[in-house]
């Protein structure tokens, strides 16, 4: 917000303009910061827009860009008056500007409910609208009770899945650090990995898009997924299948007609472990129609390795490799 939005903000407030939140803000910067009047905190509502629009006009009478900055006094009195007057603004107007960020981000902490998933855990959702959220295990998920706004905003870290209920009045935006994902009804899985610098975006149905601090990388459609490097701020596009990368949501995990490959992403994001091949051609062997209990790990490595003529063990280090002669 620049300077010019900041005076049109207090411009409106004067001529009671502002809503509700609008007017929280200011008043509660004014309670805070303090002003050249002692008797602000006393005043009601119209006596703080006329404090307000007598020292703003002045201002506007007076001060002029890039002009010397002169005042008409009768007394000194008067000038310290008027300057008291001038400065308290000019320090509520560019200490608005400078605080603003901060001063939002305490409101939000105010007006959001404050969710986090413990290790180990999940939990299913339902939110004001009727958006359906899974958030996986150490995720944190920020929303309001209610959407009252044009939009619909919530603030996440970890992984989760939305499905989110159609409202072409009222976008669905979702915020991961400076990363904003839009959308107005549709399923798709967000994962910000804090210790790969990474997030992922990923469609099931419907249209997504994804920006980087306000600059655009993708519009996703179904069974499509951006990547982003958080430190190059790098992304890649890529199609993928997005029943692997939800995998997660699920107590029980289906192998059908997936490549070993795509199985140990589900294995991988399910049990929260590394899983590597000695062989790439191991990656692209096939096969299906196994529905396996998803408790037990070293069970479910025993089914799929057999299936595709491999073995798989547990090195020091905690990761899990899967050897064979693989598939051509």
């Amino acid at each position: 917000m620049n300077r010019d939005n900041i005076e049109a903000l207090l411009d409106r407030y004067q001529k009671r303009e502002t809503s509700i939140e609008e007017d929280h803000l200011i008043e509660k910067w004014l309670a805070e910061n303090g002003n050249a009047d002692p008797e602000w905190q006393q005043l009601d509502r119209s006596g703080k827009d006329q404090w307000l629009s007598d020292v703003f006009m002045e201002i506007k009478d007076t001060i002029k860009a890039n002009e010397p900055k002169v005042v008409l006094i009768e007394s000194r009195r008067y000038l310290w008056y008027k300057i008291a007057g001038v400065a308290a603004v000019l320090i509520m107007v560019f200490g608005l500007y400078l605080s603003w960020p901060l001063l939002e981000k305490r409101m939000l902490s105010q007006d959001l409910t404050s969710l986090s998933i413990p290790d180990h855990e999940k939990k299913q959702i339902t939110l004001a609208d009727g958006t359906q959220v899974w958030l996986n295990a150490g995720s944190e998920l920020k929303y309001p009770k209610e959407f009252n706004g044009k939009t619909r905003e919530i603030y996440l870290s970890g992984e989760a899945y939305f499905d989110v209920k159609h409202d072409a009045a009222k976008p669905f935006l979702i915020h991961t650090g400076k990363v904003l994902t839009t959308v107005l009804g549709t399923a798709f899985n967000i994962k910000e990995d804090q210790n790969k610098h990474t997030l992922e975006v990923t469609v099931t149905r419907g249209k997504v898009s994804v920006a980087d601090d306000g600059k655009v990388l993708s519009i996703l459609t179904s069974n499509q997924q951006v990547s982003l490097d958080m430190i190059s701020r790098k992304p890649i596009e890529k199609t993928i299948d997005a029943q692997t990368v939800i995998a997660w949501r699920d107590e029980n995990i289906l192998f059908d007609d997936i490549t070993l490959a795509d199985a140990a992403i589900q294995l991988e994001q399910h049990f929260h472990v590394k899983i590597t091949f000695n062989n790439d051609k191991l990656k692209r062997c096939r096969f299906s129609g196994a529905t396996l209990k998803g408790d037990q790990l070293n069970k479910i490595l025993d089914v799929i390795t057999d299936f595709n003529n491999a073995t798989w063990e547990t090195k020091s280090s905690g990761h899990i490799v899967i050897y064979g002669e693989g598939c051509n």
